[in-house]
Formats: C-alpha cells, structure tokens, sequence
C-alpha cells in the first residue's frame, strides 16, 4: 500500500509518507484555478513513488506531473506547477515556505560574498525594514512554470556546482531596484525603490538577463550589448580579438564590423607582399568568439558586418553554408550585409553592382555611412576608373544569392546603413552608425581600436530592458513607467564596471539607452486588431508614438537635474531635429494616424537642457524575459497557442495570454499570409525608434507553388523593409511543419543581447 511507503526527510530521517500533507499542498496550489484537477495531478505523481524516495523527489515529481498536463485546453496547470515549484524553491532557499526577514537575509548573504557589500553600506537596518514590509511575496504565485523554471536556471542567486539556491523571485527584484537607486538623496530613494519594485514584479517593465542575474551581486557589468569596430590594420585586428574575448567572458553578445578589411591580393609593404583577405581573419574573430564558455553552458555568439559592394562579397556570403570545406567557411558566426539606396536601385533597374577593396577606394567606406550623396558620387567615379580593381557582377544575381543564403540559413541578416544614419539620433558627418550588434537591434556609433588600450577607440554598449505592452491599462501609465526606467537604466551606466576604456569612454559620453517592448502579439489580440490587415496600425502608431515621447521626456527631465550626456553635440536632437522630423515618408502611405503628444513643447525642452541619454529606444527579441513575465515575444505572433521552451529541465510549455478568453482574437505565425502587415508595423515603430529592430521575414513554402518560395518575393520583402524604412532584417524563419510550437532561441541565447 503506498501510504505504507517510507520516506526520507530533507534531514536524512525516514519516515512514513504523509498522503495527506502531500493532497493539502496541491489543493492549496490549485486554489482559484480553472479547468485544472489536483487529483489528476496526485494520481500522475503517485505512479512514480517509490520506498525511500527522498521529500524533495516527490515535490519535483509532483510539479512535473502538473507541468506535464499544461495545454490550450488546461492552461492553468501551468500556474499550478509554479506554485508547486515556488513552494519547492522556498523551502530549498530557506528551508520554509516563509521568507526571512530582508535585512537578516542581506547581512547574511553579504557576509558570504554573495551579496554586493554596498547594500548594507547605503541602507541603514531601518530602510530594510521599511522595504520588507513593502514586499509582498504573494506576487511569486503569479509567474508560470516556465517562468519559475528560467528564475532557477538563470536569474537567482545561487551555487551552481551543489544546486543550492539562496533568494526568491521578489526578494530579487526588491534588491535589484535597491542597488539602482541607491545613490539618489534619503527623502526619495526610498520612493524610487517601491516603485520600481512594484513596476518589475507587477511585469509592468521587464529587466534583462545581466541586470536580473547580476545586479545585487558583487559581478558589475551589465551591458547587453557590445559593439566593436575592427580597422584595417593587424594591431587594430589583435585589439578586436582581444575586446571580443573581453566581453564574451563577460556574457555579453558581440556586433563585429569588419567590412573595413581589404580583399584578398590587395597589396601589402608597396607590393612586397599581397593581403589573405577577409575569410583568415574572420576565422581568428570566430575562434576569439568562441573562446570563452558563457556560464559553462556555451561559446559565445556574434553578428559580423560588411558592405554588399566589398571586393569577396560572393565567398562573403557563402560562409554559413553547409557546403565547400572548413577552408573557405566560417560558419559559427552569423552575418550582417550592410546595403544602401544604391544598392537597391540597381537592382530594381536591372543594373550592375561593383565591388571593391575597402581600401582602394578612397572615401568610399566612410562616405557609405556618413553621407549617401557623396557615396554614390566616388562610387560612380571609381566605376569609371580604369586602374582600380574591381569586379561587376548584375545586381540580381549578387542579390540573389544574398536572398538564397539568407532563405538556407535563416541568419544572414541585413543592415540598411543609410536608415541607420539618416533617421538617427547621430549626426552622421560626426559620430556615423557603422554596424549593429548580435541580434539587430542596436544602432550606435563607433571607432576601430588601434591597440587594446587605444584612448581614440570607441566601443559602443547598450543597456536594454523593456515595456511589457500586454500589462498595461492605458497609454498614460507609459509617462510613470519610462521615468523608472530611464533613471534605472543610467544609473546603471555608473554603477557598473567597464573593462575596457573604449568601452568606459564612450558610453559615459554617449550615455544610450534601449528600451524595447515585450508581449505586443498579446497587446493587439486584446485590442481586437491584427497583424496582417492595416487594422492594428493606428493602435501601433499611437502606442509607440508615447513610447518615444515619454522616454524622451523623462531623459529631457534627468538631464535637467544631472546635465545632459556630454556628446549630446554630437546628436542631431541638439539641433532641434526629432524622430517625427527624419521617418521614411512612405508610412504615411499605409498609417494615416495623427501625432497625439506634445512635441513641439518637448522640442524646445531639449533644445534648452538637452538629453542625458543620446538613445533610448531598441527593439529586442526579449526570448527570455518573455518566460518570465508570461509574455509572447517582443514583437513577434507566436507560433502556437502553446509554445514548447526546450531547457536543460527538459521540454516546458508556455501558453498564450487569456487564451481560453482571446483564443479567436490571436494571429498565429503560420496563419499570417504575407510579411507585408508586419513589415508595415515594423515601418510605424520604426518611425519612431531611435535605435533599430529585431524584425524578422517568415515564409511558409507550402502557400506557394511547388512548395517553394520564389525568389521574387524574397527580393520583394527586402525593397518593402527599405521603402517602410526598416533599418533592420533578422531571421528569416521558413516552416518545415513539424516543429510549429516550437520557439527557436537562435543566436542571442549565445549572448545577453536578448532581454
């Protein structure tokens, strides 16, 4: 009989199993559930009981047998496995389901070195007391399992060789929110704290995984995204490789622009010696890359940029493909082809594109960047120069085969430079935005090392987080939350450490910012809009419109009290230029909403007092920041209504938001018909993020003929992005019809550029 069974206590005492404990624990779990069976869940983790079975097994198997019944048509089994697994956690962080007090709790895990020593140098006992009485634990029976699941794997405190864990969810975002604030004066930090507390743990604002995991800890960096620019030069190339090992052991994902690289037979020492060309050293950034283990779970992960027009582009773009041999391939990198107006007119009129040597063109590479105008200009002339090598290749072919292996890897990813710098926050003749980072997002200027230590250099850092669209009442709650976050955000950039001085340098004078969004599929299944009809693009425009505008007014109101970012010359905001001044036109063509904020008012506010952050807003993929606040994917229609999370814990579920409520309301992926409406949404938000998108095509082979998708819509959906003036293109995801709820972390789960 099973209750004859004997157990072992957490202890090491053995005693008989208590079935009844075991039912009080799931009923209390089940409490106010619907569709969801604590005697299913108890039959299901009876089965596996067996004599000896140590207390702690038999809670786990009761949250898997929960966790295992989570579907569109039970999604609440999904919360009764995480208050399963909350009850679990407890006990094993505390060895009771209460908490302790937080001061007690603080000046014991500062005194084990787990703790960063200045919370308990800044806050007095009596603030901790005051902050433990604000805190309110009850919040931990609102995440979902997956969410529990990511918390343990990633984000709390704990010794990862024994498995032990030392806090809970709230206790970490109340220390979170005390080490940002900090440094602000005793009669309102307090203030600031609750707030920011109540914002992440209510999933108003979503943190990402440095900040989550590393902020209370004595680990002090926190960037999410790194940017480096590689010269043409070897110590410029030595200090690259030496950066990027930097940061990959620091987690973070990596942007490498080498496109500044001369071609292969490009004369060395006045012909001494002739150039290898791209490929050996892009090799030698491959090896930098994955050189550190991230966690010891994985190498690092890097995006690596060139132009379309450079001298190799064809073995450029064949460096991820399966075929050829390890000589001629670099495949454990993904890519980013930088293309221009010029480009793209060439082939929409059946022109030719010629390709160059970076450095033999002289001007020719800056000017891409800087000033589109004089571009085309040398390029046209250096066409007609008889004595620079080159190469002329038709447009449609060098475009199809970027097309092609783009559409067979689903990661050569596209950066329209002329966007990046044209609606910019920087002016281009000063500080030109060469590259984007791992997931094509971030647009920040940058300069080449010359050697490790180069004071000239420029490393370009972003500090991102997020607004889950999905948690919000109105528009207005927006103003609240972007002053949080901006503060939050640049405090950071202080407390933080840096090192590498490029990378200390710039951000402190730069000071950017990328606040995206999270849950958007969610936010226009609630509002009754859609993806794919032009319904949801007056809601989208609205919605983002105060995006922007409240970030901006909270940086406008912080550089009041603290002084603007000391580049901020270097914007084009400090001459009187907003988003809403430099879009691309063409949005107005399918979004005909009018602007509902004050700008003209915020105009003249920057005008006078300028901005503490030079950018403040990016839209990232948010793949793991999505679990934890039960959200669908940054700005992405799910796949399925349950989407199936593979982890070192095996296979978890995720279901939609309100789905028994909206499930008519959501837009699956597969069901959307074209990309055209969500590259018409990612036009609207483009309009007004600064920073860039991570913006992805889907293409299921099955909606066209033969089962393939014709090269003429792939070349039709890259001129849609550049005409809705997309800056940025990421995956290009294409069906295989078996793996539907399948979510694909790609390649920001090599890096932290993901929230």
């Amino acid at each position: 009989m099973q209750q004859d069974l004997m157990v072992t206590k957490r202890d090491g005492r053995r005693e008989k199993i208590d079935l009844e404990k075991i039912h009080r624990v799931v009923i209390w779990a089940a409490d106010g559930l619907d569709a969801v069976s604590p005697s299913e869940v108890e039959l299901k983790a009876h089965l596996q009981f067996y004599e000896g079975m140590k207390t702690s097994d038999i809670h786990e198997t009761l949250i898997k047998s929960a966790a295992d019944l989570i579907s569109d048509a039970a999604p609440d089994y999904q919360y009764l496995a995480a208050r399963l697994a909350i009850f679990h956690l407890r006990k094993r962080a505390f060895d009771s389901f209460e908490p302790p007090h937080l001061f007690s709790h603080v000046t014991k895990m500062v005194d084990d070195g787990r703790y960063d020593r200045h919370l308990l140098d800044d806050y007095s006992e009596a603030e901790w007391s005051e902050l433990n009485d604000y805190l309110d634990h009850s919040r931990d029976m609102n995440f979902s399992y997956v969410a529990v699941k990511q918390l343990e794997g990633k984000y709390l405190v704990q010794n990862r060789v024994t498995g032990e864990i030392f806090e809970s969810p709230q206790i970490l975002y109340m220390l979170v929110a005390a080490c940002l604030f900090a440094d602000y004066p005793q009669d309102t930090r307090l203030s600031y704290v609750k707030r920011f507390y109540d914002a992440t743990s209510l999933f108003k604002l979503s943190l990402p995984t440095p900040i989550m995991s590393g902020v209370r800890t004595p680990t002090r960096q926190f960037s999410s995204c790194v940017l480096i620019e590689c010269g043409d030069s070897l110590d410029s190339i030595n200090a690259t490789s030496s950066s990027i090992v930097k940061y990959v052991s620091q987690r973070a994902g990596i942007g490498i622009n080498a496109g500044r690289i001369r071609a292969i037979g490009s004369p060395i020492r006045n012909g001494e010696a002739f150039h290898t060309g791209c490929i050996p050293f892009y090799k030698h950034f491959q090896t930098a890359v994955k050189s550190c283990s991230q966690g010891g779970v994985r190498g690092g992960a890097a995006t690596l940029f060139y132009p379309m027009w450079h001298l190799e582009v064809e073995s450029l773009l064949v460096l991820k493909n399966n075929r050829g041999v390890e000589e001629n391939r670099v495949r454990h990198l993904d890519y980013g082809v930088q293309l221009n107006k010029l480009m793209y007119t060439r082939l929409i009129k059946g022109g030719n594109i010629t390709l160059f040597s970076p450095d033999e063109v002289p001007g020719l590479y800056d000017a891409f960047f800087a000033d589109q105008d004089e571009f085309e200009r040398l390029y046209v002339k250096y066409e007609q120069d008889v004595s620079i090598r080159k190469q002329t290749i038709k447009a449609v072919e060098l475009f199809g085969l970027l097309a092609s292996e783009r559409a067979s890897t689903g990661r050569i990813y596209i950066q329209n430079v002329d966007h990046c710098n044209t609606h910019s926050p920087f002016d281009p003749m000063v500080a030109p935005v060469k590259q984007s980072n791992l997931c094509l997002e971030i647009a920040l200027p940058t300069k080449p090392l010359n050697d490790f230590n180069d004071e000239n250099g420029e490393i370009a850092l972003c500090t991102l987080s997020a607004f889950n669209l999905g948690a919000l009442e109105n528009l207005d709650e927006l103003e609240n939350l972007a002053d949080l976050i901006v503060r939050a955000l640049d405090n950071l950039l202080d407390y933080q450490d840096y090192p590498i001085k490029a990378a200390h340098t710039s951000t402190m004078s730069r000071r950017p910012l990328g606040v995206g969004v999270t849950n958007f599929a969610y936010y226009l299944a609630k509002n009754g809009v859609r993806y794919s009809d032009g319904s949801a693009n007056g809601l989208v425009h609205k919605t983002f419109e105060s995006i922007q505008y409240f970030l901006l007014k909270a940086s406008n109101e912080l550089a009041k009290e603290r002084g603007a970012c000391p580049k901020f010359n270097e914007t084009v905001y400090s001459k009187g230029l907003l988003p809403i001044d430099t879009y691309k036109r063409e949005v107005d063509d399918f979004c005909e909403e009018p602007l509902h904020q004050f700008w003209e008012t915020l105009r003249e506010d920057i005008r006078e007092f300028g901005l503490r952050n030079s950018t403040l807003t990016a839209l990232m993929p948010c793949e793991t920041s999505s679990q934890i606040t039960n959200s669908t994917n940054g700005i992405e229609p799910p796949r399925g209504f349950v989407s199936v999370k593979a982890s070192k814990d095996g296979i978890m579920k995720q279901v939609v938001p309100e789905f028994s409520e909206l499930k008519n309301q959501y837009e699956l992926l597969w069901d959307i018909p074209n990309n055209n409406g969500y590259l018409q949404l990612v036009g609207i938000m483009q309009k007004f993020v600064d920073q860039s998108i991570s913006a992805n095509t889907n293409y299921d082979p099955a909606k066209f003929p033969g089962d393939k998708v014709p090269m003429k819509q792939l070349l039709q959906d890259l001129l849609t992005a550049y005409k809705n003036g997309v800056k940025t293109l990421y995956y290009h995801n294409t069906r295989d019809g078996a793996t539907d709820q399948h979510e694909d972390n790609g390649g920001c789960e090599g890096g932290a550029c993901k929230l």
